[in-house]
């Protein structure tokens, strides 16, 4: 507990200085957006040296694991997906609430309980499907800070986790907390209630890396396309990344534009 709670500290002393508490939403929203696409390096170099470990080790394990995945019968992976969607919409519904946004958290509510009993584990959707509950976008603790007013702070590459800044840094260290599905299982204090021999620590690593292998597994292509059409691939990733992650929090509807969006499924940080 007390490594996590430095490491937190560590990341808010980074991304204090960056605080601005001039929000804007709708129409000025869409005039600011591409003010927001650009970050200054914290250490480029260090980064750049990260971003080639990180592209050796896709090319080594996940792109051969996501092939693979990709090769299992279309229901299956559908349906699962749809599990994993499910789990991760805990973590949409506590920053839903911390974003004050109560519509949004009720949509998400009503989602999980329906597709989590009716749907059988989220295998199936019959939130969308009979009771009108659409799919709205995952919410992190990143872009709760980004709503909270926080500026985007510099940017860098983490080994194994890819692209970030100082605040979505931040905000993995905030999701460990606010996803129950860590609580569950790392929190022994539940083993009285749920049973310890259920839900243990490496079931939501598990849970973790299969969103990873199913989301690549969904995006090779792009990752493709992007490679083959990039001079510079780490600037161009870096400028997909903060495009990306400066839509989610405006919680815009414009098409990133170094990618078409139809062909992209969606660029997760946490």
């Amino acid at each position: 507990m007390l490594r996590k709670t430095l490491l937190i500290l560590i990341f808010v002393m980074l991304n204090h200085s960056n605080f601005a508490y001039a929000a804007t939403t709708g129409d000025e929203a869409s005039n600011d957006t591409n003010t927001n696409n650009t970050a200054n390096e914290c250490f480029e170099g260090v980064s750049r040296t990260m971003f080639k470990f990180n592209y050796a080790l896709d090319g080594a394990v996940f792109q051969p694991v996501a092939k693979g995945y990709r090769s299992l019968p279309l229901g299956l992976r559908k349906g699962t997906s749809n599990v994993l969607s499910n789990l991760r919409s805990l973590l949409t519904l506590s920053n839903n609430v911390l974003q004050a946004d109560f519509s949004a958290a009720g949509n998400t509510a009503g989602r999980f309980v329906v597709n989590s009993t009716i749907g059988i584990l989220g295998v199936f959707d019959p939130a969308e499907k009979v009771f009108g509950l659409k799919k709205k976008g995952k919410e992190d603790f990143g872009q709760t800070l980004g709503r909270w007013g926080s500026g985007t702070g510099c940017y860098f590459v983490l080994p194994f986790l890819g692209p970030t800044t100082a605040r979505d840094a931040a905000g993995l260290v905030g999701n460990v907390f606010l996803d129950p599905i860590y609580t569950v299982t790392h929190n022994r204090e539940t083993d009285f209630l749920i049973g310890n021999e259920n839900y243990q620590e490496h079931n939501y690593y598990f849970y973790r890396g299969m969103n990873s292998v199913d989301f690549r597994a969904k995006n090779i292509e792009s990752f493709e396309s992007v490679e083959k059409n990039s001079i510079d691939l780490y600037a161009s990733m870096k400028s997909l990344y903060l495009q990306d992650r400066n839509k989610k929090v405006k919680n815009s509807k414009a098409k990133i534009e170094t990618q078409d969006d139809t062909n992209w499924d969606k660029i997760d940080n946490d």
